[in-house]
């Protein structure tokens, strides 16, 4: 077993406008650039344009995958690596029905919701970068409004995990609070367990959220059982200084963890 360090990071988040796009995908590929990660699952890369500035500020990557759309890569899901990968697949999750109850931006934000896979080329070890759609209420109990839906994509996660039993890594913004009791469904569905043991911070600055609303850990870097976790840690947690002035480079925190990847040789 090799050492490999795999992170995850929503890069959007926050509005991005005029050079304030390129100053923050610079800076989010600078500081990818010279980390010791191997693997990056990014989310809400929605624009080729904004993929170029990752791409452009990170020529220590040089293998990508994303599945093409009009606008840009489907789902805003991107993952670049400094390993060869193979066999990209990408899957949208379940929108939900018209009657759902749900505001029209979230039906139409989960257009956006989706499944980006790839495979550590000669290893056997799939990576799985997901984004299901926000619960913009920030309610976790089992009657609010969003939960079918996310249950449902939630499902087709756990069926996209265990179609193959290839040694697998699930990394992304899930949109779901660990408090949520999809979390243990998920679990106990797959046999996935989280690399941070359930200690992870808040992934989400809280001067971004609604007056009075609690910061919660949503986003994740979950593991099949063959895979040992050696250590993990946090990315872009302050500001940074840009033209513009000082600022978060997103409304997320990033997750990275090191790991032991069964077969791989580097």
């Amino acid at each position: 077993m090799t050492p490999l360090t795999v992170a995850t990071f929503n890069t959007r988040g926050l509005p991005l406008r005029g050079n304030r796009i390129a100053d923050r995908f610079a800076a989010i590929a600078s500081e990818l650039n010279t980390s010791d990660i191997d693997l990056i699952c990014l989310q809400e890369v929605f624009t080729y344009r904004h993929l170029a500035h990752l791409r452009k500020g990170m020529p220590s990557f040089p293998h990508l995958a994303y599945r093409k759309s009009l606008p840009g890569p489907a789902g805003g899901l991107v993952t670049l690596s400094r390993l060869p990968l193979t066999s990209t697949t990408f899957t949208r999750l379940p929108r939900p029905p018209r009657r759902s109850g749900l505001p029209t931006r979230s039906r139409l934000n989960a257009l956006q919701s989706g499944i980006l896979t790839v495979y550590l080329a000669d290893t056997g070890v799939r990576v799985l970068n997901i984004h299901p759609t926000a619960n913009t209420d920030g309610d976790w109990s089992e009657h609010n409004r969003f939960r079918p839906l996310q249950h449902t994509q939630l499902t087709a996660v756990a069926k996209a995990v265990t179609a193959d039993p290839s040694p697998t890594v699930v990394c992304g913004d899930f949109n779901i609070s660990r408090e949520s009791t999809l979390h243990p469904d998920l679990h106990h569905r797959t046999g996935l367990r989280d690399t941070f043991n359930g200690k992870c911070p808040p992934t989400f600055h809280p001067e971004y959220l609604p007056p009075g609303s609690t910061p919660h850990c949503i986003d994740f870097i979950l593991t099949t059982e063959s895979i040992r976790v050696d250590d993990t840690g946090l990315l872009f947690t302050n500001k940074q200084t840009l033209p513009t002035g000082p600022t978060h480079l997103s409304d997320h925190i990033g997750l990275q963890a090191r790991l032991d990847l069964p077969g791989l040789n580097h």
